[in-house]
């Protein structure tokens, strides 16, 4: 079981530096833990790049089916009272962007105290170094 950040699970979808190491974590996960805001962060992702690259867009319409096609696999976190509380901590004690606090919030969450039980997966130097001070073994950058 793993908890993934927005960084991570877009390079699964769109073709990145680390989308081949990316996929091959995620291909290992047999339990795929995400905020439940993470969905409109990659999407707001694919519409970026599809406005960059109109040319590509069918492309981006791909990415968007499948992102929505895995996303009814995966487990959601919406504890959002209890995930705000953990962000507002997070932030106070660390270098993070409200979303990437949020993201480790709830992966407190779903470790339910015992961040040792879980991975974190980003590609965001930041968050990795925080999440690996809140006591989780991260994959990432």
């Amino acid at each position: 079981m793993r908890f993934w950040d927005t960084s991570a699970l877009v390079a699964i979808v769109v073709s990145e530096a680390a989308t081949s190491r990316v996929r091959r974590w995620m291909a290992e996960d047999g339990v795929v833990v995400v905020w439940t805001l993470t969905r409109v962060e990659i999407l707001s992702a694919l519409a970026r790049r599809r406005r960059a690259a109109p040319r590509a867009a069918a492309r981006y319409l791909v990415a968007r089916r499948e992102l929505m096609d895995a996303w009814e696999r995966w487990t959601e976190i919406a504890a959002v009272d209890l995930v705000r509380g953990h962000a507002e901590r997070l932030v106070e004690g660390y270098p993070l962007r409200a979303a990437d606090a949020l993201h480790l919030g709830a992966a407190l969450v779903a470790s339910d105290g015992d961040p040792g039980s879980l991975e974190f997966v980003t590609l965001d130097e930041a968050q990795a170094s925080a999440a690996e001070r809140e006591g989780f073994r991260v994959l990432g950058p």
